[in-house]
């Protein structure tokens, strides 16, 4: 596209639906990195398929893990919505396993969890370093 085109506004697009299926999670273990989070979350673990190891999440979206050795991973943030009645189980697990949790994505604030639009949140690292977050609400947007 050059410099004198434009992206159409959105009211000039047509209506359409389009929905994440899968994306790439790259780690430098992918089973490490995939149990870690199923475990986490109380998910398993798929079956390989190629190179990636795929977790389905429950909404038909699958993370495919892919192992990447060769230079360092890049910090990414992966949000998950999850049940109110399985979010206490899940900060159980982080702690089970030696896991800080933060009530902010900044990580300055161990052990806490959030409240944000009257939910229940936390973030953690993964073996990686990937920012994950668990909450109970979705985020309010204007």
């Amino acid at each position: 596209m050059s410099d004198d085109q434009q992206y159409p506004h959105a009211s000039e697009l047509p209506t359409a639906v389009a929905q994440l299926n899968h994306t790439v999670v790259y780690a430098s273990d992918r089973h490490l990195s995939a149990e870690f989070l199923c475990a986490i979350l109380g998910l398993k673990v798929g079956a390989p398929f190629g190179p990636f190891l795929p977790v389905d999440l429950g909404n038909g979206v699958t993370l495919d893990y892919y192992e990447k050795r060769d230079e360092p991973i890049q910090s990414q943030h992966y949000a998950f919505l999850v049940p109110e009645a399985q979010f206490d189980g899940m900060i159980a697990r982080l702690e089970a396993v030696g896991i800080t949790y933060y009530a902010d994505p900044s990580h300055t604030e161990p052990g806490r969890i959030n409240h944000l639009f009257g939910g229940r949140g936390a973030y953690f690292d993964d073996p990686d370093g990937h920012n994950m977050e668990i909450m109970t609400r979705p985020y309010v947007r204007p």
